[in-house]
């Protein structure tokens, strides 16, 4: 009988090992905010993005992308003869980036901004509508990047996980049983 106690007690244990990491995946993680676009988007105008949930001093890259986007300006950058602009930032000790964008004298149609972090690979995108010169101003909305799809809470993983390892182990605990079982009667 104490073999079986002790067997008992062993899976307990190991169950509760298991079981243990549930409390530490209890706490659900923010997606940041999605990012912010201030200023008019025109043709020739500097628009102001402002990126968060970055680890505070990480690398982060800006990219922006769009017709004729090599005739835009990232914060006084050297111009490239392609249609996107690269630079690189360091976020603030909240998180934060804010990137100043000069969009080219002759933009129209939209552009997107995308900012990538070096350490955390968080991705924001920021998408600016420009009318064509004489149509009116265009429009600036922040888009979130990719979506947040609730991968985030593993409690459920966790709990199947911690099932599956004491079910295995009480048919363990069964088949050696009745093994013993079988070899007392012979």
């Amino acid at each position: 009988m104490k073999k079986h106690t002790k067997l008992v007690a062993s899976l307990v244990v190991a169950g509760a090992l298991a079981l243990a990491p549930v409390a530490a995946q209890a706490y659900p993680v923010e997606p940041p905010a999605a990012p912010v676009v201030s200023g008019t988007a025109a043709p020739g105008a500097t628009i102001t993005v402002t990126f968060s949930g970055f680890e505070p001093g990480e690398m982060v890259t800006v990219t922006m992308t769009g017709e004729n986007a090599a005739a835009g300006d990232l914060a006084s950058i050297v111009r490239l003869a392609v249609t996107s602009e690269v630079e690189t930032y360091t976020a603030a000790a909240d998180g934060t980036v804010f990137v100043t964008a000069t969009l080219p004298a002759d933009a129209s149609g939209q552009y997107t901004i995308t900012a990538v972090g070096a350490e955390s690979a968080l991705s924001q995108t920021a998408t600016v509508t420009v009318a064509a010169a004489g149509g009116g101003g265009g429009t600036a909305a922040g888009g979130g990047g990719l979506a947040a799809t609730g991968g985030q809470d593993l409690t459920g993983l966790w709990i199947g996980g911690g099932a599956l390892l004491l079910t295995g182990g009480a048919v363990l605990v069964a088949t050696k049983l009745r093994r013993r079982s079988d070899e007392a009667d012979a």
